[in-house]
């Protein structure tokens, strides 16, 4: 290891955030929207930038900016742990979740991008990879989309080669028995069909929909109640067809959102770029191990890629089509599925990303 790796310090931190619509509106079972907000961090040591980003209000640049840069400022790039902590200390009297849990995991993701550089490494085989190569599953299917447009996104995945996709369910209800079968049409009986109601059913509602979903081989079935109602979780967990699991924590922000989902679900999902980041992911992975439950990593990929490799119990990724195409528009090196898995380019240090700074210059 070279002199620089083990004495660089972080002499610069440059945060921003860009706002880009989608490519035609989306909804799911709670929400709508036409445009998704990414906030980038840089951060800049020993000669080297690291990137990270979160997805979400652009009022969390303000947060880096304002509350964290100085706390990172001078630390030694190798010691991220230690940068991790110091931030959540520091926004101790603004709350740990929310804004400030995805302002913490931009951050966290920079460093760890930034110390895995110095020591020329690609950021995988720096956590340590217990996989080489990471299943994904295609992800969007909105509820916006017309019949047609749903039936040609997921058979395009499938097409690509990837086994499992998931489409969103519960803003229409009248509508989701026939396009849960055209779905299952489009893709055909052996690609896995997965659905995310958002929250949007109450616990009776969940319990008979997921015997509506069975009738068309669904298997995976996420968030079929509000993720904060963990009884509700359970119950579904308990009571759905067998082969189906419940999925749900995509709004976890801190370790004891995710202790306490503990038996609440069968499948435990974590977001990256709001649980804390690189740090804080690599902690749910732990506790999943912990409890032989399998991890599901939510969405952006380029990140995720790296740290689900370094995840034992891990069972796929979200590749989720805002995301996919976010990253692919701001960054060189995204990584693209093969045979429905991605491998992490071992030949490009940290997360192996450079930012096309005038695309994102475009939308800031």
């Amino acid at each position: 290891m070279s002199a620089t790796a083990t004495r660089a310090t972080v002499d610069g931190v440059e945060v921003m955030a860009c706002t880009i619509p989608t490519d035609e509106p989306e909804s799911d079972g709670t929400l709508s929207w036409e445009s998704t907000t990414i906030v980038v961090v840089q951060v800049r040591g020993g000669g080297r930038v690291g990137l990270g980003y979160t997805y979400g209000p652009a009022a969390i640049a303000a947060i880096v900016e304002d509350e964290l840069a100085g706390v990172i400022q001078g630390r030694p790039v190798r010691d991220v742990p230690a940068a991790w902590l110091a931030m959540r200390r520091a926004l101790r009297n603004a709350g740990g979740v929310g804004l400030s849990a995805m302002a913490i995991s931009a951050v966290d993701v920079a460093l760890w991008d930034l110390a895995a550089q110095l020591v020329e490494l690609p950021l995988c085989s720096l956590l340590g990879r217990v996989h080489e190569a990471v299943p994904v599953y295609g992800s969007g299917g909105f509820c916006s989309y017309s019949d047609a447009r749903l039936a040609e996104q997921l058979r395009g995945w499938a097409d690509q080669g990837i086994g499992q996709v998931k489409m969103k369910v519960g803003r229409e209800p009248d509508r989701d028995r026939r396009r849960v079968r055209v779905a299952r049409e489009a893709i055909g009986p052996d690609v896995g069909l997965f659905v995310d109601a958002n929250g949007a059913y109450d616990r009776s509602s969940a319990l008979g929909w997921a015997q509506v979903f069975a009738e068309h081989d669904v298997r995976y079935f996420e968030e079929p109640v509000s993720s904060d109602d963990r009884q509700g979780l359970a119950l579904l967990r308990d009571r759905s067809p067998a082969g189906m699991a419940i999925a749900a924590g995509e709004y976890g922000y801190d370790l004891a959102y995710f202790r306490d989902m503990v038996g609440a679900v069968d499948v435990q999902q974590a977001d990256v770029t709001r649980c804390g980041g690189i740090t804080g992911v690599l902690r749910v992975g732990a506790l999943c191990a912990a409890h032989e439950v399998p991890f599901s990593a939510h969405c952006a990929p380029a990140i995720s890629a790296h740290a689900c490799a370094a995840i034992q119990p891990l069972a796929h990724l979200e590749y989720f089509h805002d995301h996919v195409r976010i990253e692919s528009m701001l960054f060189d090196g995204t990584l693209s599925p093969a045979d429905g898995v991605l491998v992490c380019d071992l030949d490009r240090p940290g997360l192996g990303l450079t930012l096309r700074a005038e695309e994102a210059e475009r939308w800031r």
